[in-house]
């Protein structure tokens, strides 16, 4: 497979200099970089990660994940997660793409492929890069060098990609996400409330009503999803929110107050203890960059 990747490397980097998710192809991402990284805490979208060269590190609450053109990275939920490039060099750069997922696709595959059994699946895995699932990614990155093919060959090419994966050891995984009656969409349900009202106080039978299930049984499925519980997860949004915030010129106490934090300096301490430094350090370091699609590719 080392030929087709050395292949595949090299497109992409014909097409990017850097992160690029503008590109003619719906949903693909390209990503280049010529020096290993900090972690950048940002939210993962649902996608799908494919390392041509270098390696990268995902932490996700008390999970930490390896990633490198052995295998890729599924994740099927809106996720924090802090990300950070552990393999490149000018001379031998970290090079990948992402697709995001499209559920409505999946859902339209899932009558054609096998019927793996559902289990209780985390949102997020790292799973094997089969020949297959390579070629597939070929293709579609092909189409990189025929963009007047893109509207008739690019929905083909990722549909292809789709049924490779739900037919690879996380199927189950995107079957779930891909059903509305599923256990991770019944968490997915809650995570989108979350995102909306991360700024509001959360009550758990509250979720666990959002999401239609007993609270014992809500505890344990987003934790088996998402690899933390409900208030680390709200709290990760509120000190992403709250960084956002200081980078464009907001005081601490008021970037604080405007997320739900009721103690400025409670804030304070969870703010350092997730991005190492506290919020007057930190903000110097974030005002005039662009950290997202760095972590996420």
């Amino acid at each position: 497979m080392q030929d087709k990747l050395d292949a595949m490397r090299d497109r992409v980097m014909r097409h990017t200099d850097g992160i690029r998710r503008d590109c003619t192809i719906p949903r693909l991402g390209l990503g280049l970089a010529r020096q290993t990284s900090i972690p950048v805490v940002t939210l993962y979208e649902p996608m799908i990660c494919l390392v041509l060269q270098g390696a990268k590190r995902v932490m996700i609450g008390d999970r930490v994940l390896r990633y490198d053109p052995a295998c890729s990275f599924i994740a099927s939920l809106d996720l924090p997660a802090a990300g950070h490039i552990i393999e490149a060099t000018p001379d031998k750069p970290f090079v990948a793409v992402s697709l995001t997922l499209d559920r409505a696709a999946l859902a339209a595959l899932i009558p054609e492929t096998a019927s793996p059994a559902d289990g209780d699946p985390a949102g997020f895995a790292v799973t094997p890069v089969t020949p297959a699932l390579l070629e597939a990614w070929d293709n579609l990155i092909a189409l990189l060098d025929a963009p007047q093919d893109v509207p008739v060959l690019a929905p083909l090419r990722e549909r292809e990609i789709l049924y490779r994966l739900l037919q690879g050891p996380q199927g189950g995984m995107l079957r779930q996400i891909a059903r509305e009656d599923s256990r991770l969409s019944q968490v997915r349900r809650a995570i989108q409330w979350l995102q909306a009202n991360f700024d509001r106080k959360m009550r758990i039978d509250m979720l666990a009503g959002i999401a239609g299930m007993s609270v014992p049984s809500f505890h344990r499925h987003f934790k088996a999803a998402t690899a933390m519980s409900p208030l680390q997860f709200q709290k990760s949004l509120r000190l992403q929110a709250a960084r956002r915030l200081l980078a464009t010129h907001a005081e601490a106490s008021r970037a604080a107050y405007t997320v739900g934090y009721e103690s400025a300096s409670q804030f304070s301490r969870e703010y350092a203890r997730m991005f190492g430094a506290p919020p007057s350090r930190d903000v110097e370091r974030l005002r005039g960059t662009a950290d997202g699609p760095v972590a996420v590719i």
